[in-house]
């Protein structure tokens, strides 16, 4: 008897790690909202924390979030720090050499200048603040304009407020925000640029399957309007995809 209850126990044991979900560490910056931010609790929030939740939901893992400075998050990814970037991190050619891509599950959005109410457009060819390792700062780089980088996005904004820039460069999503709780301090100025191939879950070259589930739960929200609705939630954005 006392063996049969032995077996019994191994085998419940052995049943109940089957099924025991996997856990994905979801890497992000918590600092640029409405994609990723530390709300009042000091929680990682915003439409990637709602989204990557649902996505490790559908793919039957348990999400566990990390925050991790901008500046090395791609190092930390393939240090094993975390499986995943949720980041607002754009797809491009260069990062696609490092790490791979999930498909997007925001589409290509535009960048813009912002810069002082009294400003015009030809500060755009001035002193230009963007965060570093940005496709807004590869872009500004490559320009006639003078590139000041910063390793925060709200520094960049900050430059422009203290006259240390002309102007910031970055999502134009995450800049609305701050043009229109500026009290007409800010404004966009020039013509709005589109970057990138829309932003996606960054994930190492080697996690093939994972990227692979994660991809089909992009998919599936994608078709049954779950993933529009969170953008249009976050981002007053209707009919994304």
């Amino acid at each position: 008897m006392r063996k049969l209850v032995i077996a019994a126990l191994v085998t419940a044991v052995s049943a109940g790690s089957a099924f025991a979900q996997q856990v994905i560490r979801m890497g992000t910056e918590g600092a640029y909202e409405p994609y990723n931010f530390i709300n009042d609790k000091g929680e990682i929030d915003g439409f990637e924390r709602e989204l990557g939740d649902k996505l490790c939901e559908i793919a039957g893992y348990t999400c566990e979030w990390v925050k991790n400075d901008w500046d090395t998050i791609i190092p930390n990814l393939l240090s094993g720090n975390y499986d995943t970037i949720m980041a607002g991190m754009s797809i491009t050619d260069e990062r696609k050499e490092k790490i791979d891509f999930t498909q997007n599950y925001f589409p290509p959005a535009a960048s813009a200048y912002v810069a002082l109410a009294g400003a015009d457009d030809s500060v755009i060819n001035g002193n230009i603040a963007a965060q570093v390792n940005t496709i807004q700062s590869a872009y500004i780089a490559e320009s006639d304009a003078t590139l000041i980088e910063f390793a925060i996005a709200d520094e960049t904004v900050a430059a422009v407020r203290n006259g240390e820039a002309d102007a910031v460069f970055a999502d134009k999503d995450y800049l609305q925000k701050i043009v229109d709780e500026s009290n007409g301090e800010l404004k966009f100025v020039g013509e709005d640029v589109q970057l990138g191939g829309g932003v996606g879950m960054g994930v190492r070259k080697s996690d093939t399957e994972m990227r692979d589930k994660f991809d089909a739960a992009i998919t599936q929200l994608k078709g049954d309007g779950t993933l529009n609705a969170m953008i249009e939630k976050w981002f007053n954005i209707k009919d994304a995809f």
